[in-house]
């Protein structure tokens, strides 16, 4: 007596019966979506993770340069505002999507756009873990580089999929760089 195997009995060889399951393609749509589909969900988790980073680093970039317009045109030194209350004020030009406290604030005078920087700064962190961001406005006339640095947490992707550039962490350090002559303003 043969076993059934596959829907085949009776007087069917084994070899037809196996030819007969080789060419049965019941299941073939389900075996190739299994293939397909995780690594087309890790595509689309990371082109979102992308978008978010880019459209985080974009909005950023605006208020940026909002931040260092206030600079620029003397409204912060004629207003006398502290690193603190400039703070405030830039983070009035933020967007939902960026947290106030996560932002960073570095204003520093420099003698020369040759001797300005725009590399990122090393981040150094006083004894409660607050960052420690220089803030020298300048007058009338000087050249100043203001930096909004944020840093942005990133959601890890399948498949090691990680935008994060924080050692560590899964945190991306974003910047924004502004480097200008401040206007002939009256003080």
């Amino acid at each position: 007596m043969r076993a059934k195997i596959g829907g085949c009995g009776g007087d069917r060889s084994a070899r037809s019966c196996l030819s007969a399951c080789v060419e049965d393609n019941g299941g073939a749509t389900i075996v190739e979506f299994a293939l397909v589909a995780p690594p087309f969900i890790a595509l689309l988790l990371a082109i979102l993770v992308t978008s978010l980073v880019f459209f985080a680093q974009q909005t950023l970039e605006t208020a940026g340069e909002a931040a260092a317009r206030l600079i620029l045109t003397g409204q912060a030194q004629q207003n006398g505002w502290t690193a603190a209350q400039y703070k405030t004020q830039v983070c009035n030009q933020l967007p939902p999507l960026l947290n106030c406290s996560k932002l960073m604030v570095d204003v520093e005078t420099v003698a020369s756009f040759s001797a300005a920087s725009t590399a990122p700064p090393t981040i150094t962190y006083d004894a409660n873990g607050n960052p420690i961001m220089p803030y020298q406005t300048g007058g009338a006339g000087d050249i100043v580089i203001v930096r909004l640095m944020y840093l942005l947490p990133i959601a890890t992707g399948p498949l090691g999929f990680n935008l994060g550039n924080q050692p560590g962490t899964s945190n991306r350090l974003l910047i924004a760089t502004s480097v200008a002559q401040t206007e002939p303003y009256t003080s």
